[in-house]
């Protein structure tokens, strides 16, 4: 499930990813039709299970851990916003702040920032720590949906 804000009465509504992608998911409060978010999804300690963990089967989340004012952070935002522009469902782009959010950054350890996890049906399967060129996520982002 996603919660997807609508773009005519700015309700948020939990809906099937599968509504989405068919052009079937109506806004609850003006049924308003709603299309997939093409940015990044944001995530809290209390969201992480539901975005992160239990997503579409066999679809890998990449999520940024980061900070405000990590300079390196901002400098990588853009790149994480093309990504999820550019995924087409293949894979889901996701943001934690760290600061925000102690809980799910103590879990996974996170003692620098960027850092970007990467999982695939609910398992932590790659690691990448500090600013990357977009490439090289696009690279680490393929082999997460190829295996």
């Amino acid at each position: 499930m996603l919660v997807v804000t609508c773009p005519h009465c700015e309700a948020k509504n939990r809906v099937d990813e599968a509504k989405l992608e068919n052009n079937q998911a109506r806004c609850g409060k003006c049924r308003t039709l709603l299309s997939s978010p093409t940015g990044p999804v944001t995530v809290t300690d209390q969201t992480f299970d539901a975005e992160v963990l239990k997503a579409s089967n066999n679809v890998p989340v990449l999520l940024d851990c980061w900070a405000p004012w990590c300079g390196p952070c901002r400098m990588i935002a853009p790149v994480l916003d093309q990504l999820a522009a550019e995924s087409q469902g293949r894979y889901r782009i996701a943001k934690l702040n760290v600061d925000e959010n102690p809980r799910t950054a103590a879990q996974f350890r996170i003692a620098s920032i960027p850092t970007m996890l990467i999982f695939k049906n609910g398992q932590l399967v790659d690691r990448l720590a500090g600013a990357q060129p977009k490439q090289a996520i696009a690279q680490h982002l393929s082999q997460a949906i190829a295996a």
